[in-house]
């Protein structure tokens, strides 16, 4: 089990998740309304580590934009 924290960005005009300086940036297209950019960040969180989304879980910080977001094994 590994936990990361990200930042996320919503309303970006594109999505992607970005490492530097060891901190993770999320930006997200969609609205941070209804959980669409918490959904959104799950997937891309699943698609960089090569993960199922349903191993991909928000841990803190869902209302939040820095989440810590655990990846399970």
């Amino acid at each position: 089990m590994r936990k990361i924290r990200v930042k996320v960005r919503p309303n970006a005009g594109e999505s992607r998740l970005e490492e530097a300086d060891g901190a993770w940036v999320a930006r997200v297209r969609s609205p941070p309304v209804d959980g669409k950019a918490n959904y959104e960040l799950i997937g891309l969180v699943a698609k960089r580590f090569g993960l199922p989304r349903s191993r991909v879980t928000i841990r803190r910080g869902t209302a939040g934009r820095v989440k810590t977001v655990e990846l399970a094994d």
